[in-house]
């Protein structure tokens, strides 16, 4: 099942480091970071779960909720749990989904044969509030992911959701966006962009921050 932009997230039901997740009902209205990791007690996965962990208020500011997945097992997560409080100094505030089955790895296509034929690469998805997926990534199992990059993602997708803007590359939160070449109308520019914009080209044209 190839899941696209767009699409709705497929729901599933799964053990955790917290009991069941039913994975809708789990979200809520929430924006969700799920995200999967090759296994318990390596050394990248480590550092990838104690930044997460550290990031909680960045992600609570933003409205997100976070969870991890491995096919390890419920238990194995609770035991490697400490030792990523243990080592990374700080406090796992959220969920590891126990994919033991690779039910939710198939669903989601976080096994790669050529990586590996049962442990799941790093794969990251972005769930809007509605349930859609807003942003897919996979990384290889030797390279940690950059989760300022993942932070900028989701500021870029809520900032873009709220106003009739796009953002350049390299964008943080702060920086100039683009007005899109859709819109035309001069009352219209003038009624969303009342800080006015700087055209490059008639294509290209860019405003302050909306909500700054």
């Amino acid at each position: 099942m190839t899941i696209f932009l767009g699409d709705t997230a497929p729901d599933f039901e799964q053990d955790s480091s917290i009991g069941k997740i039913r994975f809708h009902e789990w979200a809520g209205d929430s924006w969700v970071l799920l995200f999967s990791h090759p296994a318990d007690f390596t050394p990248v996965c480590t550092t990838e779960l104690g930044l997460t962990a550290k990031l909680k208020p960045e992600l609570d500011k933003r409205h997100v909720k976070a969870i991890a997945l491995s096919v390890d097992a419920a238990q194995s997560h609770v035991d490697w749990i400490k030792d990523i409080e243990d080592t990374q100094k700080t406090v796992v505030g959220f969920p590891i989904l126990a994919d033991h089955d690779r039910k939710v790895a198939t669903l989601y296509e976080m096994i790669h044969p050529n990586q590996s034929s049962s442990a799941t690469v790093r794969t990251v998805f972005i769930i809007d509030p509605k349930k859609k997926v807003r942003l897919s990534m996979t990384y290889p199992m030797s390279t940690g992911r950059n989760f300022d990059e993942i932070l900028r993602v989701i500021d870029a997708l809520q900032l873009t959701d709220g106003y009739s803007v796009a953002t350049p590359g390299n964008w943080r939160d702060g920086d100039d966006v683009i007005i899109p070449t859709s819109i035309k109308d001069e009352a219209e520019l003038q009624q969303k962009f009342p800080k006015g914009f700087t055209a490059e080209r008639p294509y290209l044209r860019l405003t302050p921050q909306p909500n700054k």
